[in-house]
């Protein structure tokens, strides 16, 4: 059997050497690229997740805007759909009850809730603390 002189042993162990540098930087490498992988993943899978949340709560805001607006249409509301008039921010309506009959008796503010938000928010609890205090007044403006 042939020994094999120091030359061939060197490259040998140079050679296995470079193999096994080039394993761990490979083994690196592809546990970085898993990584990056599953956090792209992850994150588009929570992106989509959140688009369709806001895609939902859009869709529910919307719908609640189209049904203040058709309030004075639906069974039961409790004024004269003429009598009324949409404002829209920061009361919904301003219901005049007997303009249709040319007979004013009453000016409402009137605040329309659907959906899971009934509370009343700042500014509409102002409105209706200022309505509710006598805290209204007739005033007229001449632009001539």
């Amino acid at each position: 059997m042939e020994t094999l002189n120091p030359q061939t042993i060197i490259l040998l162990c140079v050679f296995v050497l470079f193999c096994l540098i080039f394993l761990l930087i490979g083994r690196r490498m592809g546990f970085s690229q898993g990584r990056r992988q599953e956090r792209a993943d992850w994150e588009g899978h929570k992106l989509r997740e959140i688009v369709k949340d806001r895609l939902k709560a859009s869709r529910a805001v919307i719908g609640g805007l189209v049904a203040e607006q058709m309030a004075p249409l639906l069974p039961g509301f409790p004024f004269d759909p003429g009598d009324c008039r949409f404002v829209g921010k920061p009361v919904d309506f301003i219901v005049f009850r007997g303009m249709n009959e040319k007979n004013i008796t009453e000016v409402v503010f009137l605040e329309v809730k659907s959906g899971t938000g009934k509370n009343l928010n700042d500014q509409e609890k102002r409105l209706r603390d200022a309505v509710r205090a006598g805290r209204v007044r007739w005033e007229e403006f001449d632009i001539g």
